[in-house]
């Protein structure tokens, strides 16, 4: 049988798609497993061994579609669900297709009328729903992320002062109301007494900068210098992450690594929380509850809607340190 996967995007959500597809691939005799994913994203699955080709979703649609249709595929397994994959479907007529429930609805209550009629399920378990069809079940193995040996970070290459271990902290996130405020980040630095890394993209840098200017022998930035699995690798070479809501977390859970999870303007409720699967790693997620604009949006903001920023700044930075110093034994 042969599988055609689509997720276009982003880090997390298709780091979250990986228990399917190492599911499908062990659970069907002969499956063999296709990915349709954007540019930015391939090489989050090109390294899969799970993974028999990847197609990469073009400007041109038309040109993409026209690609698959080559393939001859046996069934659509729909882990994104919008418009343009409903356009791939729409194309690739007559084949089977299994389509992800957003629960788009349920998320518009929870975020304008603040009534949660969400399921207390993770978003892997309702990812996996799309494949009940073929007798194909959750593992319980977790999340899956692979790192090819020319990405592998030597460790040489960090500081002398980190190369005996060290704490990563997640400072970017896609949207700004997921992210702690830079006095907040700078406060959470001064009180761990240990190596970090700070963990990010080329657009975090500058931040990260200000960041480290704290102790630059204790904090290191290393956002921007290193590709998306490259900073994975550093997250697996870590003690412990700290992170917001974002694509680096869910690579932490995939690695087994502790982590500080912080919440903003998004909440664990929309099924997104670090994801480990039946192994029991400690997890801790700070959150300001009972706030009454809270969730405020499913994705996030530029800027509090409010004003206030109240679900990052009450976050209280003495009790992260203290849950680092538990996890680390001090």
């Amino acid at each position: 049988m042969k599988f055609l996967i689509i997720r276009f995007s982003s880090i997390g959500d298709i780091v979250l798609t990986t228990p399917v597809v190492r599911c499908l691939k062990q659970q069907l005799e002969n499956a063999e497993v296709h990915y349709l994913v954007k540019k930015p994203f391939s090489t989050i699955v090109e390294n899969n061994s799970y993974v028999d080709k990847v197609h990469i979703l073009e400007d041109d649609l038309k040109q993409t579609i026209e690609l698959l249709k080559k393939e001859n595929f046996n069934y659509i397994i729909d882990l994104h669900h919008n418009l343009r994959t409903w356009r791939v479907k729409r194309a690739l007529k007559n084949i089977p297709a299994f389509s992800f429930n957003k629960l788009n609805y349920e998320k518009w209550l929870l975020t304008a009328f603040k009534i949660n009629r969400l399921p207390k399920v993770h978003i892997v378990d309702r990812y996996m729903f799309t494949v009940r069809p073929f007798n194909v079940r959750n593992d319980h193995k977790g999340l899956d992320y692979f790192i090819p040996e020319k990405d592998v970070v030597p460790i040489e290459q960090l500081p002398l002062s980190h190369r005996f271990g060290f704490i990563g902290i997640v400072i970017g996130a896609a949207h700004n109301t997921k992210k702690l405020p830079l006095h907040k980040l700078k406060e959470l630095c001064t009180k761990i007494d240990h190596p970090i890394i700070l963990l990010g993209g080329v657009e975090d840098k500058n931040i990260g900068d200000e960041i480290a200017s704290v102790d630059t022998i204790k904090v290191w930035n290393a956002c921007g210098r290193f590709n998306i699995n490259q900073s994975a690798d550093l997250v697996r070479k870590s003690k412990l992450i700290i992170s917001h809501d974002t694509g680096l977390m869910h690579i932490a859970a995939a690695f087994k690594k502790p982590i500080i999870s912080v919440w903003g303007n998004t909440v664990p409720e929309f099924g997104m929380a670090p994801y480990y699967g039946k192994s029991e790693i400690r997890n801790s997620k700070f959150e300001i509850l009972n706030l009454p604009c809270r969730p405020c949006s499913k994705i996030g903001y530029k800027k509090c809607p409010r004003g206030h920023f109240k679900c990052m700044e009450l976050h209280d930075m003495e009790a992260v340190k203290t849950i680092v110093m538990e996890i680390l034994g001090t």
